[in-house]
């Protein structure tokens, strides 16, 4: 057996000791750790740098176009191809339109009936646009009830008439008439302003609200919530300013041919 002096136990190294005299070091375990990057290195240092430039690059490649006009001509925001692209570019632009004089009763929205069905266009768009349809009687057109896969939020809205709940669905003009008016309209006679006011070419069901936020902008200043809907809506919006030979602005223009540059395949609705 064999005895041990204290003096003995205290010269004794623990395994850490002996192994960190071993390597020739002392120390706590983290110096003993490889370090896989050497940041005192001036090539790491670069290599960082130029990592972070070109982060920076990107951010600012992604970002600026959308705040800046020419930057975003300069990168082909604006360029798109396909039917709806030409017929866009056949448009007359005018950059300084007026709305002096606007008179928004001048289209007779609403008080015609012209397939003489005994109703207005605002109960024929709802019949057109809408499931699920109940009338107020059997053998009319007026609509009491109904179901709208609303186009402009990508919402369901359910319709019921009355006071308090016809305003959840109303009837938008594409064009709105106050952008109609001056893109041309304001110089038509009586009876193309009605038309125009009443062309269900131009008319959508849509949610209230969004109509309302909606008002008379352009494409340049409103574009749907509804991202999925977004070209067949500048579609449509060329479709009736072709139709009418009415005029946009160069923002306007260049709104809708960013919207059109993600749908080269986008058509001019027919009807």
């Amino acid at each position: 057996m064999i005895w041990h002096t204290r003096e003995t136990i205290r010269q004794r190294p623990n395994n850490y000791d002996h192994w960190a005299i071993r390597d020739g070091r002392r120390g706590s375990r983290a110096h003993f750790r490889r370090r896989w990057i050497n940041f005192d290195s001036l090539l790491t240092r670069f290599l960082i740098l130029l990592v972070a430039a070109c982060l920076i690059g990107v951010a600012t490649g992604l970002v600026l176009p959308k705040v800046s006009r020419p930057l975003a001509q300069m990168t082909g925001q604006y360029v798109a191809t396909g039917p709806v692209a030409q017929a866009l570019a056949t448009l007359p632009v005018d950059d300084h339109p007026s709305t002096r004089g606007y008179d928004r009763d001048s289209f007779g929205y609403n008080t015609t009936d012209d397939d003489g069905d005994g109703c207005t266009i605002r109960d024929d768009i709802l019949k057109r646009d809408m499931t699920a349809i109940r009338y107020k009687a059997p053998s009319g057109c007026q609509v009491k009830a109904g179901a709208l896969k609303e186009p402009y939020t990508g919402k369901s809205i359910r319709f019921v008439r009355g006071k308090q709940t016809s305003a959840a669905v109303q009837i938008d003009h594409v064009v709105a008439l106050e952008n109609a008016w001056q893109s041309g309209a304001s110089k038509w006679d009586a009876t193309t302003k009605q038309q125009y006011g009443n062309d269900a070419y131009n008319l959508l069901a849509v949610d209230g609200p969004a109509n309302q936020q909606k008002g008379s902008a352009s494409a340049a200043y409103w574009l749907p919530a509804n991202r999925k809907f977004r070209c067949a809506y500048v579609a449509r919006q060329v479709g009736v300013k072709r139709k009418y030979n009415l005029t946009v602005t160069t923002p306007e223009k260049q709104a809708i041919s960013k919207v059109l540059r993600t749908c080269p395949a986008q058509q001019i609705p027919k009807q």
